[in-house]
């Protein structure tokens, strides 16, 4: 297995994406550039994102590093169990569709801290605002950029930091063009990450069929089921090896559910980019994304299994070591793109970048908007002009990205994988964060006091499970999603005393029962989603 440089056809690949994405962001921004002074349509794009170009954006920007290569990276070291975070996400964006979104467009919610400040008060708006901006950038801005360069660096030889810093400066070109500019462009980025992906993911499993002397794509998933049986189960028993990371049936029915919801309902990443659309055309945005989340553990998790299968014949034993000569699991992915015949390289290339240029524009630009919006003008700048606001909101993108580069080496994001990093990090708020949101949604009694505990109680709560300061029970021997689970439902019992016994706020929004109607082609298309669903989880269980 002979490793290769990134070639002449390579580079002219990449180049012709790069060029392409620059010059329709470009072509976008001047079409538009009339409205730049607003902060509703540089923020959230109003009324002019199309359905697919919803979808394409949320799969862009939830699709980075953290999955092409953490994902591939724990699809080496566990398998298709993984895939969990993937498929489960499909099934959430039906629920967010069918019920987060109405209540979102019918309350006129632009923001998640407006949200809170709309349902509770601006403490509790303020405090969550600021908790949102310090995990935005020191755990999802570094991790997407620590990985990614790491990833490039390894692919095209060009030095780490170097790489770091040219893939923050792309996401800022494209981010400050404004929310309409990211999600037009993340079509483009969907299309170079899905072909490039599965290119990969074509190689890797016909370099696996070769190994027992046939050819094939079929065949080489064939010989990794065969062999590899232990990599192609859904759910762990207590007492498997990954039990700790994926607990058995609590990543259909526990705490999964809540790192889910709390991230395509509840985060102002995810939820910007339909929150300017009007119903129908949020819900089919969403539908179309979760068809794209059913094909994605094919592009990031088959191609770390096939890494895997190659390991095991003898194959990759030096390239898996980092530069310390440890072994780490986070290097299958770049590994396996360096063996691709010159063109495919380039294309593989360009969608990994397409993938980390996207996420780090879509979190840069919910970065920008939380403090601008939120933060900077109803406690700095009420009377600033629109136009200065979104000169502050470019300034922050540009500030938000240079402290991702200069704190990312100090997170330890290399010592368990990068996307079990993210998700351990972002646990220790997601359940708080939703409680506050489900009950605010549902229960009309729920108060400023209950979701001041959900979100600044429960962050300690789970803060202190998994650094094992609480008496009595060894939190840090129980997995990290039953942990979320416990806070979620401490939270829940919380806030429901709070509802009883404090006076009613009487701050419920404006619901009714046919706000979550649909039409009868999302009700087809869910349906075939969830059946599909059902079926993966049959087979592989």
């Amino acid at each position: 297995m002979q490793e290769q440089g990134l070639q002449t056809f390579d580079y002219l690949v990449f180049l012709f994406y790069f060029i392409l994405v620059s010059s329709y962001g470009y072509w976008i921004y001047n079409k538009k550039k009339a409205k730049e002074t607003n902060t509703q349509d540089f923020f959230l794009a109003e009324g002019s994102l199309t359905w697919w170009a919803i979808g394409a954006s949320l799969i862009a920007s939830n699709i980075s590093a953290e999955q092409m290569i953490g994902m591939s990276g724990n699809g080496f070291s566990m398998g298709l169990g993984i895939s969990t975070y993937e498929w489960m996400a499909a099934a959430t964006l039906i629920v967010v569709a069918v019920f987060f979104m109405p209540i979102y467009l019918k309350n006129k919610i632009s923001t998640m801290p407006q949200f809170l400040s709309q349902r509770y008060n601006k403490t509790v708006s303020l405090i969550m605002a600021i908790f949102w901006l310090i995990l935005y950038i020191t755990v999802n801005l570094t991790a997407i950029l620590y990985l990614g360069a790491l990833a490039v660096s390894e692919i095209s030889g060009i030095e780490f930091y170097t790489c770091m810093i040219m893939l923050a400066v792309f996401a800022v070109i494209i981010t400050i063009g404004g929310m309409k500019v990211i999600g037009f462009t993340d079509v483009i980025q969907v299309f170079f990450l899905v072909i490039g992906g599965l290119a990969a993911t074509y190689l890797a499993l016909t370099l696996v069929s070769g190994t027992d002397g046939l050819s094939g794509l079929v065949d080489g998933f064939k010989i990794m089921t065969k062999n590899h049986d232990d990599h192609f189960h859904m759910i762990y028993p207590k007492g498997n090896t990954h039990y700790m990371s994926l607990p058995g049936l609590t990543v259909l029915f526990g705490g999964m559910w809540i790192v889910n919801l709390n991230y395509w309902g509840c985060n102002q990443y995810i939820t910007q980019r339909a929150l300017g659309a009007d119903l129908d055309t949020a819900r089919k945005g969403l539908l179309f994304a979760a068809f794209l989340k059913l094909l994605m553990p094919v592009i990031v998790t088959l191609p770390g299994i096939a890494a895997y299968a190659l390991y095991q014949k003898g194959g990759f034993q030096q390239e898996m070591l980092d530069a310390t000569g440890q072994f780490n699991q986070d290097r299958a992915y770049p590994v396996l793109l360096n063996l691709l015949p010159a063109g495919l390289k380039g294309l593989s290339f360009a969608a990994l970048t397409a993938a980390v240029v996207a996420s780090l524009a879509g979190k840069a630009n919910s970065i920008s908007t939380i403090f601008t919006l939120d933060v900077f003008r109803p406690y700095f700048a009420k009377d600033m002009s629109q136009a200065k606001l979104v000169w502050v909101g470019r300034i922050v993108i540009i500030v938000s990205m240079i402290l991702a580069i200069v704190v990312s080496p100090f997170m330890g994001i290399d010592k368990k994988g990068g996307f079990q990093f993210i998700q351990e990090m972002t646990g220790l708020l997601s359940p708080g964060i939703f409680a506050a949101f489900i009950m605010g949604f549902f229960w009309k009694r729920t108060n400023s006091a209950g979701a001041f505990f959900a979100i600044v109680g429960g962050f300690l709560i789970a803060l202190a499970m998994h650094n094992n300061w609480l008496p009595g029970t060894d939190w840090t021997q129980m997995p990290f999603l039953d942990r979320m689970g416990w806070v979620f439902v401490i939270c829940i019992v919380v806030m429901f005393i709070l509802g009883f016994v404090l006076p009613d706020e009487k701050k419920g929004l404006e619901i009714d029962a046919s706000m979550f109607k649909t039409t009868q082609g999302f009700a087809i298309g869910a349906t075939i989603v969830i059946a599909t669903l059902v079926f993966l989880y049959s087979y592989f269980w």
